[in-house]
């Protein structure tokens, strides 16, 4: 295998349980390169970062780098006592494949989370029928969910951090597919309600643990698109529950659509355990780790951070605003059957955000390389091109011109999606990453959970037109606030965490 040395430039993804950890070789006066030697040590008591017994470091001359390319190989030849580490080519094409795989794997467990929560939101007509629920307590299934999701969250975060992820993303598919049968057999408002809420504490478990070992997996410069191919079954899975939950209702078969949901996450959960069992689930540190018991101690530190605990909340809003809303407001404004609404209101607001999450993860990745502000700045545009389109969904005069609002929402939001937890782990321990997400999720739900709710008790006396319209403005003051954030909190954060003490 060919390698340029002096360029100093290499990256191997670690996420293979068997191979070596990450062997990296970084350019001469990188701090990067002065961290603690992946391959083992014959006296750890006297290792020191990549240096050798006489005190030189890898990019020096006693560390010289041979090449070895009809073997194949790359070898660290050194003085010093510790063995040389090999790598082949094989094993490094292997291990991207993992990575692929596992990015594969954990697609579509997120993709039946999102299909299990969303159905229900397309089945509100035949709810309010045969179970005899109110505008109320139909806002509040989203309500509740989201409320008792968010408190979860962060707990699910620091559990993820502390004990084994891939044990707690399997645990959680199970216990969350086992609750959407349950659903199903559903006689009562009560028992609905309660049963959202079950739902709310065993999805809260699966995001952080996976979102985290999604990253762990890749380098910083491939995470944005990595996080935002993962985020991409959020998108398929809303689509395809809010389809699936309307046709099934529209066919007198509501029921019958939590079983079947329910028993294909059942199902999924044993090639999903034993896929898993050959991951490796340890983070790559790039920054500086955190020494507290609790990881909350650590990220309310972190100024930028706290900035995107308020601004991802009005965000999360707006989108379950619409997630929640649009399908009736479709079928009640454009007289629509609840199968076209589910699809109406789904597809053309899905299938751009599909489109801005992968464009969105790319172009920050790109961007990375020249500012490491990149995610942030796609953020506060996308919020910025968000509003419009928000105002004009509910204030459209017709059909397709609701369709085109939804679409242009739907792009710009992908940008935002894509990129917020890429963010935070750019300015937060690497061993706090899923108490990270655990704890914007829960910023998220508290202040989304309102959503639904809020548009069922002001559904007919402030209008969903009125209330997107304000949500809109909310979206503007939350882009000014980033771009402050980006201008005089974000450079000193990521200076200190991956300088200070890294």
């Amino acid at each position: 295998m060919l390698f340029l040395a002096e360029t100093g430039f290499l990256s191997f993804d670690r996420i293979d349980s068997s191979l070596p950890k990450t062997v990296r070789a970084f350019p001469q006066g990188s701090r990067t390169a002065d961290r603690t030697p992946s391959w083992p040590c014959s006296n750890p008591a006297r290792a020191r970062p990549f240096e050798s017994p006489t005190g030189s470091y890898l990019h020096r001359a006693s560390h010289r780098m041979s090449i070895v390319s009809r073997a194949s190989r790359l070898e660290f030849q050194s003085s010093n006592p510790w063995p040389a580490q090999i790598v082949t080519q094989a094993e490094i094409k292997q291990s991207g494949r993992k990575a692929t795989h596992l990015v594969a794997f954990m697609w579509c467990a997120y993709f039946l989370n999102y299909c299990d929560r969303q159905a229900v939101f397309a089945m509100f007509p035949v709810l309010q029928s045969d179970l005899g629920l109110t505008d109320r307590e139909l806002g509040l299934t989203g309500s509740i969910f989201l409320w008792v999701y968010g408190l979860g969250c962060p707990l699910a975060g620091q559990i993820a951090d502390k004990y084994s992820k891939r044990v707690l993303v399997v645990f959680s598919l199970a216990i969350w597919s086992l609750v959407t049968v349950g659903t199903g057999f559903a006689t009562s408002a009560f028992i609905l309600l309660a049963l959202r809420a079950a739902m709310g504490v065993s999805e809260s478990l699966y995001m952080p643990a996976a979102i985290a070992l999604t990253s762990n997996a890749h380098a910083p410069e491939k995470r944005s698109r990595a996080v935002a191919t993962l985020t991409t079954a959020q998108i398929v899975g809303t689509v395809a529950g809010a389809w699936f939950g309307g046709w099934m209702a529209h066919q007198g078969y509501w029921r019958e659509a939590f079983f079947i949901l329910g028993a294909i996450g059942l199902l999924y959960c044993l090639p999903y355990a034993m896929f898993l069992r050959t991951v490796n689930e340890d983070a790559e540190v790039e920054t500086k780790r955190a020494d507290g018991t609790l990881a909350i101690t650590e990220l309310v530190k972190v100024p930028t951070f706290l900035l995107l605990c308020v601004v991802f909340p009005t965000f999360v809003f707006g989108l379950w605003m619409l997630y929640s809303w649009l399908p009736s407001f479709l079928y009640e404004k454009y007289s629509l059957d609840l199968a076209d609404a589910a699809f109406t209101a789904t597809a053309y607001l899905q299938s751009t955000t599909f489109i801005g999450l992968l464009g969105g993860g790319f172009l920050a990745d790109k961007l990375f390389l020249r500012t490491k502000a990149a995610r942030l700045w796609l953020m506060a545009i996308s919020l910025m091109l968000c509003a419009p389109c928000l105002h004009w969904i509910g204030s459209a005069e017709s059909l397709d011109a609701t369709r085109i609002a939804a679409a242009g929402f739907g792009l710009f939001s992908g940008f935002f999606i894509g990129n917020v937890f890429p963010a935070a782990f750019e300015v937060v321990p690497a061993n706090t990453r899923a108490s990270a997400v655990g704890l914007l999720n829960f910023c998220g739900a508290a202040l989304s959970g309102f959503a639904p709710l809020v548009g069922g008790i002001w559904k007919k006396s402030v209008g969903l037109e009125r209330m997107l319209s304000y949500t809109s403005l909310a979206f503007a003051v939350a882009a000014v606030l980033l771009v402050l954030g980006i201008l005089y909190l974000f450079p000193k954060d990521y200076e200190r965490i991956h300088h200070d003490g890294a």
